[in-house]
């Protein structure tokens, strides 16, 4: 049934799905289709006994969604003209009445998330600025009963609320006794706490060395991604927990540890939809091993991958050639991510590829002495040496994750000796909120800094030829290479920015495109004196250096970017302008008018470009 309805959307025209929701009784799926020709979201209810679509809810514009009355009630969230989710409507299934609007926020600043807890006993409903977060219930048995006030934060927090028999959880990073704190903690309160404001208890004691990076409830266990120094951990805990006792130490509940190959650089949980199964689903990613979807059986620990990639097959195999002896780099400052497996049952199951390529892990000093994260990964039959070339990447922005994941298209750099590193430089993830804030509006002359330190480190230590280093960034990562190039254009012998935001100071100054409030909190406000002159100094367009020898430049846009596409085009064309020209360093403007993130094939294409230029610049 789910195969003709998805066939179904081909033939709609539409380019492709964005939200789908089955609903508790399984009997309707909702789901939003991207309009090109509007440029949003559209809502449609399809009945999956008939496969016919439902008369209403269809509804432009729609961002989120969660059922309520076991089906026979949706609420979705819509957005204004400028993309902020503002109102929220409660449509009933099979009904002719119009949808009921139950929230609208008219305040431009305050955005709106609901989402279902994982027993559909309630929908919670997020309002959020840059300043303060609430978080609302609503009962999804009677959802026309009105929103009830559960928490609230006068700073801008990542709130998520779970139900659990009688009692909420809530796992958030607000302010603590008003200070800031750099982690997530969960806390708990019955469901009916008459106490106003409503009392929230702690469930676990801060432990540094081992940080809660995400939750996820089943009926019987609690699952937890652990972060301890580098590595990641994957756990379970019975529920209940101890209420009303005090926070206890997470090491000294009854936890098992579940299998995890070596060098696991992200674990992402997967949708979990049934609550009262005992095996959740997780996304388990590292960059020597194609990502793994597995199922954990968490009354066992016991693991099953669902999906994985297998380049090992007898016919594959061949173009790794035997197995060889490890390769490591004599390095000090090397700190190799060893396994944090538990009971590994047979690693080659894993499919991963440590056989053949080597991952590093070294923390690398910046210009004001803090140490930045640095991944390496090279083939294990070519050594690193004096004349290898190398790629870093680098992000650092939004407090997103590095995506450090396995990718086959790398494969060819790697076979020629190439080392692939990753800078996981201030303004990312995965190190806390210290480390995202130390990296945004007027700190983002770390991030560059912190990327700047990674590349000379690469150099200075013989890992990479000091000829042979590229840069690479995509979106906001390319403001972040650009900038680096514009400090040390010697530094680089090449660069590959895609989709890449060029130009923050006009564009934050006069936006075409919509902006949303955390743009500026990441990038900084320019009509604040301060960040302005942040802004122009580490805007890539604003500080090209005259008369200098630039390194070769690839830099793939779009015209159905988030960023636009003038953005790159301007900037070529001053680089071209104003720098010295080299045949040999050429700064080409490679454009699309196709959603290259949605097609695989012009995906492959745009990666095997990649390749050739960064190989023939080389070369050269």
């Amino acid at each position: 049934m789910l195969k003709m309805v998805f066939l179904l959307f081909y033939y709609l025209g539409f380019a492709y799905e964005e939200l789908s929701e089955v609903s508790p009784n399984h009997q309707f799926i909702a789901y939003t289709m991207y309009d090109k020709d509007n440029d949003y979201f559209k809502l449609s209810v399809r009945n999956l006994n008939s496969g016919s679509l439902c008369s209403k809810p269809q509804v432009d514009r729609v961002s989120n969604l969660a059922w309520a009355k076991d089906g026979q009630a949706l609420l979705y969230v819509v957005t204004d003209q400028k993309k902020r989710p503002y109102r929220i409507y409660c449509s009933l299934i099979g009904s002719t009445d119009d949808d009921a609007l139950l929230l609208e926020e008219s305040d431009e600043n305050v955005h709106i998330n609901i989402r279902n807890t994982k027993d559909f006993r309630f929908v919670t409903v997020n309002t959020f600025t840059t300043t303060s977060s609430k978080v609302f219930l609503i009962n999804a048995a009677d959802p026309l009963s009105g929103l009830k006030l559960v928490w609230e934060c006068p700073s801008l927090a990542h709130c998520i609320i779970e139900h659990h028999h009688g009692y909420l959880y809530l796992f958030t990073d607000a302010p603590r006794a008003g200070q800031s704190i750099d982690y997530h903690y969960l806390l708990c309160s019955p469901v009916n706490d008459p106490s106003n404001p409503r009392k929230w208890e702690e469930v676990f004691l801060n432990d540094e060395d081992l940080i809660v990076e995400d939750v996820d409830f089943s009926d019987k266990y609690l699952a937890l991604i652990l972060r301890e120094g580098c590595n990641f951990r994957l756990c379970s805990v019975k529920l209940p927990l101890s209420t009303g006792k005090g926070a206890v130490k997470l090491r000294k509940l009854d936890i098992r540890y579940l299998s995890l190959p070596k060098h696991v650089c992200q674990i992402s949980p997967g949708p979990n939809y049934d609550f009262y199964s005992s095996v959740m689903r997780f996304i388990i990613s590292s960059p020597v091993m194609p990502d793994a979807v597995v199922d954990y059986e968490l009354t066992t620990g016991r693991w099953n991958i669902i999906q994985q990639q297998n380049m090992l097959h007898d016919r594959t195999r061949i173009l790794y050639g035997a197995n060889s002896a490890s390769v490591t780099l004599d390095n000090a400052n090397s700190k190799c991510s060893g396994p944090v497996n538990s009971k590994l049952e047979d690693s080659q199951s894993w499919n991963e590829l440590s056989e053949f390529y080597a991952c590093e892990q070294f923390d690398v000093p910046s210009a004001d002495g803090v140490k930045v994260p640095l991944t390496i990964v090279f083939s294990r039959s070519n050594k690193p040496e004096d004349k290898t070339p190398g790629i870093l990447h680098g992000h650092g922005t939004y407090g997103e994750l590095l995506d450090k994941r396995w990718r086959s298209e790398l494969k060819s750099l790697l076979d020629r000796g190439w080392v692939v590193a990753y800078a996981d430089v201030r303004g990312g993830g995965g190190h806390g909120k210290k480390w995202h804030h130390d990296g945004r509006r007027t700190k983002k002359h770390n991030s560059i800094n912190d990327y700047i330190s990674c590349a000379k480190f690469l150099t200075e230590r013989d890992i990479v030829d000091e000829n042979k280093l590229a840069g690479w960034g995509y979106s906001a990562g390319g403001l972040l290479v650009a900038s680096a190039i514009n400090q040390h254009p010697d530094l680089f012998r090449a660069a590959v920015l895609k989709v890449p935001f060029l130009d923050p100071t006009n564009t934050l100054l006069y936006p075409v495109l919509p902006l949303i409030a955390a743009d500026y909190e990441e990038f900084g406000y320019p009509g604040d004196l301060n960040d302005f002159l942040a802004i122009r100094d580490y805007s890539p367009y604003d500080n090209i250096q005259k008369d200098v020898l630039y390194p070769a430049v690839l830099v793939n846009s779009s015209f159905n970017t988030r960023f636009g596409v003038w953005e790159a085009a301007k900037w070529v064309a001053r680089v071209r302008d104003l720098t010295i020209y080299d045949p040999k360093r050429p700064i080409l403007l490679n454009l699309t008018t196709d959603l290259v993130e949605e097609n695989r094939y012009l995906q492959s294409k745009e990666s095997a470009l990649e390749a050739a230029f960064l190989i023939k610049m080389m070369d050269s």
